[in-house]
């Protein structure tokens, strides 16, 4: 199990600022590839929802305004993003059918046309890892789009990143355990990130699930993975996911993975439960699966 190529999705702003940097972090420490993804809008977009005849109603001027203002946010993210790219040297370009005699990183940029939500989870599909940015201005915001229809989609994982890039990740790890198949998904994409940890803490919130964290610490142990489990009594008035937040905060944790959406995906019902609690909450990087 490699992390080999990973995916950033660079939109602008504090948030895509956080999803490079730690791409760039993880790329060296994977000698992986980074590609940077940039969605521009479509301005064609702008008449979809024009059954009031507002839509078709719009002037010239203001669609040229609008591609005007998705290519100056393009440059600008374009921009940033190789600033990143060279403070960390990582080199430009990269084939998949090169063979070379080490594995060194590289990185290369990428931009599509269209509805963000659906290029990027599209384009996730071929990625080892996907990171997301999440702004320390959402605050108690269950999902942007992007993540939503990432992690319904893609059929991968995904990091969600803080703005603010900590000075370390996945050398104290927390995993959210409760079991499912969500869960156990998470756990397998993040072997990368916990072979190389120090700590690895099982994390199960209420009654159940204990046996299942045994049976999880002996499938770690057959990777080299040493685990412990720690149990946490459900507590009246407080949901798993304020539960698990607060143990991953005991434990100093600078990595929580975890299963994500596992009902049913209808909208009514994604944004419920303690994938709720921890996205729109959690400062740390979230290594998230559904």
């Amino acid at each position: 199990m490699t992390i080999k190529t990973i995916l950033t999705a660079a939109s602008g702003g504090s948030a895509s600022d956080g999803a490079v940097e730690l791409g760039c972090r993880l790329a060296r420490r994977f000698g992986a590839h980074l590609e940077g993804f940039h969605a521009r809008p479509d301005a064609r977009d702008l008449f979809t929802y024009s059954g009031d005849g507002f839509g078709m109603s719009m002037s010239g001027d203001f669609v040229d305004r609008f591609t005007k203002d998705a290519e100056t946010l393009v440059a600008k993210t374009k921009a940033s993003f190789d600033a990143t790219v060279a403070r960390h040297k990582l080199p430009l370009g990269g084939s998949p059918l090169a063979i070379p005699t080490k594995i060194e990183a590289s990185a290369s940029w990428h931009e599509e046309t269209g509805y963000a939500p659906l290029l990027v989870s599209r384009r996730a599909r071929f990625f080892d890892l996907t990171i997301l940015g999440r702004s320390d201005r959402v605050v108690d915001q269950p999902h942007t789009d992007v993540v939503e229809q990432t992690l319904i989609n893609s059929g991968r994982a995904v990091l969600l990143a803080p703005s603010k890039t900590p000075e370390d990740i996945g050398q104290n790890v927390v995993i959210g355990w409760n079991g499912s198949a969500e869960a156990t998904r998470a756990t397998a994409a993040a072997i990368p990130f916990l072979a190389g940890s120090r700590a690895v803490t099982i994390v199960t919130v209420g009654e159940k699930h204990q046996e299942s964290a045994a049976a999880l610490i002996d499938y770690l142990g057959w990777h080299g993975i040493k685990a412990t489990h720690k149990h946490t009594p459900a507590v009246s008035g407080a949901g798993p996911g304020q539960q698990l937040l607060s143990s991953a905060h005991d434990q100093n944790a600078d990595l929580l993975i975890m299963g994500g959406y596992g009902h049913v995906p209808w909208r009514e019902f994604l944004f419920g439960g303690a994938t709720r609690e921890v996205v729109g909450t959690a400062l740390l990087p979230l290594l998230i699966s559904h």
